[in-house]
């Protein structure tokens, strides 16, 4: 999937990786779409939520050997 900017949360536990989505998704323009990779299982839920809440678009979500790889479009 084609992204404009990518955050590396690996590492990081909840809420750092939603905290550092949302700082990074405010310097990006509508439409335009950011990739999140979190080592976090608490991400799962915590991205879904992030999403319904703000507006942002949760376009796809995979987890390959313990890393969670978000892409969202923002609103």
């Amino acid at each position: 999937m084609n992204f404009d900017k990518e955050l590396d949360a690996r590492g990081l536990s909840c809420p750092l990786p939603i905290l550092k989505t949302k700082k990074s998704l405010a310097d990006m323009g509508s439409g335009q779409v950011l990739k999140v990779v979190s080592t976090d299982c608490g991400s799962v839920k915590d991205m879904q939520a992030f999403a319904k809440q703000t507006g942002n678009e949760l376009v796809s979500q995979t987890e390959a050997g313990g890393e969670y790889t978000f892409f969202l479009a923002k609103k």
